[in-house]
């Protein structure tokens, strides 16, 4: 999977759009060594760019190896792969920087990075 592909995952699913329409944010998804800054406006993936950047940092990150996203996005992940928080607390992913946005627009989040799972 290729994060190039979360605009026409998710730009395809009209709940989802609807479910973030309050959201606009700047966030970075790191695989591994690469970054990713994914642009979200109102609750539509209106970009996905790939690094390295150079003072273009996201409101918060998620990062995780390319192994640990290809068993996330499985459509029948293994156990402790299933969800972010799950990674994260087996030391697979790390969050940073500021929770606020990610933690209230929770959901939308995790169904955007599901996308593929479905798609």
């Amino acid at each position: 999977m290729s994060f190039e592909r979360l605009p026409e995952l998710v730009n395809a699913d009209a709940f989802l759009v609807w479910r973030g329409r309050f959201l606009t944010v700047d966030f970075l998804l790191g695989v591994g060594a690469e970054e990713y800054l994914v642009e979200v406006r109102d609750g539509r993936v209106a970009a996905v760019r790939r690094g390295p950047f150079v003072m273009r940092p996201g409101r918060f990150a998620i990062r995780a190896s390319a192994d640990a996203w290809a068993k996330f996005w499985r459509k029948e992940p293994p156990p402790g792969f299933h969800d972010i928080f799950a990674m994260t607390k087996s030391g697979e992913a790390w969050i940073d920087g500021d929770l606020y946005p990610l933690m209230t627009n929770l959901r939308y989040v995790k169904d955007l990075l599901e996308a593929p799972r479905r798609g």
